[in-house]
């Protein structure tokens, strides 16, 4: 079967559609892309990607300074950056970003929910501050942006949303159990939200990578963990070309690769009584060697 034209396809996407009261605000203002976790990894690659396709980006993380850096790198694009530097662990990080974006007479028409951290080692070993902190931005960010630019992509019946979750969202994971389960919400939340907004113009995508060769697994004590050898690491460029792809195609969960896909299939398939304890095998910490 031959593909549909774009035309169509958004003609298809938008069945559902039908303008409202809200929609005529947004005529005179700017469409802006948000990648959280822009900094650096995944997040970084992405906003390459966006940049390259042409979209006006708002970058946010933590660190101004890695914000200027990629800026820098992306202005040959010829797209207009602006940086943000927040705390998307609390609420005043989140409203910051939609100030950023009414300031500049902007609304956000794509929404990329990288940033997010992981954890290694026993859950009861981990201390309390951590562990709320993961689930803050892991999990009540997506929320919290999500609700507050959904509905304008929905007034506008155009725009979306890619959230990154991961492979490990598929199947609980002992030594990293907040982190695995952090990322099940994710991915749930997104399918939900796909078949919620189904016809009405809105993309919404999970991402869905593996092991990724970036200072993620270092952070949390895991890069000797069987799983970085025996799951295969991509680099972030190769997960951000594929995002980008499979959010632009509309796919709901995209599967960077066709290992990655191959092992969606056995973490869906096999029973958690065999695969949860070879999972927690592979997380283990282990040192070097």
């Amino acid at each position: 079967m031959f593909p549909l034209p774009p035309t169509l396809l958004d003609r298809w996407r938008r069945r559902n559609w039908r303008p409202d009261a809200q929609t005529a605000q947004y005529a005179d203002q700017a469409r802006v892309t948000v990648i959280t976790g822009a900094s650096e990894g995944i997040g970084r690659a992405l906003a390459g990607e966006f940049a390259r396709a042409g979209h006006d980006l708002l970058l946010v993380a933590r660190s101004s300074d890695q914000l200027a850096a990629v800026a820098a790198e992306l202005s040959p694009a010829g797209v207009k950056i602006t940086t943000l530097a927040a705390d998307l662990a609390t609420p005043e990080g989140c409203e910051a970003v939609e100030a950023a974006l009414t300031n500049a007479g902007a609304y956000c028409d794509v929404l990329v929910n990288n940033a997010g951290i992981g954890m290694g080692g026993p859950f009861a070993s981990q201390s309390r501050s951590d562990l709320m902190r993961l689930a803050d931005l892991n999990m009540r960010c997506v929320t919290d942006l999500v609700r507050r630019f959904l509905p304008g992509m929905l007034s506008r019946g155009a725009g979306g949303v890619l959230n990154v979750a991961s492979l490990g969202g598929l199947i609980p994971g002992p030594q990293q159990a907040a982190y695995f389960a952090s990322k099940a919400y994710v991915l749930s939340l997104s399918e939900a939200l796909a078949r919620e907004t189904a016809g009405q113009g809105v993309r919404i995508s999970a991402l869905m990578p593996g092991a990724v060769a970036t200072k993620f697994h270092a952070r949390m004590g895991a890069e000797h963990a069987y799983y970085l050898n025996l799951t295969g690491v991509m680099s972030p460029e190769q997960i951000a070309r594929a995002g980008y792809r499979g959010f632009r195609r509309g796919q709901r969960l995209v599967f960077p690769g066709i290992l990655h896909h191959l092992n969606a299939i056995v973490l869906r398939t096999l029973p958690h009584w065999f695969s949860v304890p070879v999972v927690g095998w592979m997380l283990r910490q282990r040192q070097a060697g």
